[in-house]
């Protein structure tokens, strides 16, 4: 299951380049040098990746596609697929960084890379994600629907309607007792569920174009002047309004994290937060936010995008699942949920039984 917390990601010591000698063979094939593990870096991730310079002077990212090979596998012909769709039909809207080169049988990719680039999260962590980048960001999502249709047509994972029903032996024995408290919570909410598999059923029923299939803050990468998309391997064919809804659902998550962080300046230290100032906060976190999911909508519009009747609404509702999904990543790291995990799975759970009242708080306007 693709979950990632909203956080900036982190810059961490890469692992030893010892352990897999594979990378610097791929490099030295390709004629881009070799990479040394003085000058190495890494960043928060499911996979083991490398960044640096080469002796050729190059700038490479290298990842390599981890867990269980066949599903890597998986991946990792997506992504390809993906790289060459992108780099084969687009305009000035949607780019990635440059593909040099790839080796199957290791599951690795050499990417360029955009070593100034900032992520689209971090960005928003900082207050600097304005609706212009957000306009852009849609229209890059437009641009990305329009794209001829991709080899994967298989069924997206999420949401997990059959976790809803009862959790396989191995999730469970892994999962943490506040991951446990809340997928008690989901499994007990009969109304939720109903809504959750009318969604997927839904989205059986409308045109179905090529999608990102995992779209977070982090998958934008702003570099001088220019926007990138990242991040390839849940791509395939799905309803668009999946992307769509996950950039709501992204700033969903980020005023929620919003009326934590930021209690203690606009109430003073010490104030608990009670159930009534969450829900002020959090009305107001989500009003600060909605002119950036308007200024997408309004440039993912303006690409061109043909939207049916019921494209908003299920905009809304991928949105609520969105926010669901990151609170359950969050619940995996903790000992308990807590109050403001409630409020936000409540926000969620509103947007999906009942997204058309919603669609106007998110800013989906016609």
């Amino acid at each position: 299951m693709p979950t990632t917390a909203l956080l900036s990601k982190e810059r961490l010591r890469a692992s030893s380049l010892d352990d897999a000698p594979q990378v610097n063979d791929l490099l030295h094939r390709l004629g881009l040098g070799t990479l040394s593990q003085d000058s190495l870096e890494s960043f928060a991730g499911r996979n083991n990746n490398w960044a640096g310079r080469t002796s050729g002077g190059v700038p490479v990212f290298v990842k390599r596609l981890d867990g269980d090979r066949g599903e890597a596998l998986i991946r990792f012909r997506r992504v390809l697929d993906m790289q060459h769709t992108v780099a084969g039909h687009t305009g000035g809207d949607l780019r990635c960084p440059a593909l040099l080169g790839h080796d199957e049988e290791n599951r690795l990719l050499v990417f360029e890379w955009l070593q100034d680039g900032q992520a689209g999260n971090s960005l928003a962590t900082r207050g600097e994600f304005g609706a212009g980048l957000a306009y852009r960001c849609g229209r890059a999502i437009g641009a990305l629907h329009a794209l001829p249709p991709v080899a994967d047509r298989s069924p997206h994972p999420l949401p997990p309607t059959w976790a809803l029903h009862a959790l396989p032996l191995s999730l469970f024995s892994a999962a943490r007792v506040a991951e446990l408290h809340y997928w008690t919570l989901l499994q007990n909410d009969r109304p939720l569920i109903a809504a959750l598999e009318a969604l997927r059923e839904r989205e059986k029923a409308v045109e179905q174009r090529t999608c990102h299939g995992d779209l977070r803050l982090d998958q934008f990468l702003v570099h001088g002047d220019l926007l990138y998309v990242v991040d390839w391997e849940e791509s395939r064919v799905a309803d668009p309004a999946r992307d769509v809804g996950a950039f709501a659902g992204e700033w969903l998550h980020h005023a929620i994290r919003k009326i934590n962080s930021d209690v203690d300046k606009v109430y003073g230290p010490g104030v608990t937060l009670t159930r009534e100032l969450i829900l002020e906060r959090g009305a107001a976190e989500i009003a600060a936010v909605r002119p950036l999911i308007t200024a997408f909508w309004e440039g993912y519009r303006d690409s061109g995008r043909a939207v049916d009747a019921g494209f908003a609404e299920r905009a809304t509702s991928y949105a609520g699942w969105h926010l669901l999904d990151r609170l359950l990543a969050t619940a995996g790291m903790q000992t308990r949920l807590r109050p403001i995990d409630l409020a936000a799975a409540g926000i969620g759970r509103n947007a999906l039984l009942d997204p058309g009242r919603f669609v106007g708080t998110l800013g989906f306007t016609l």
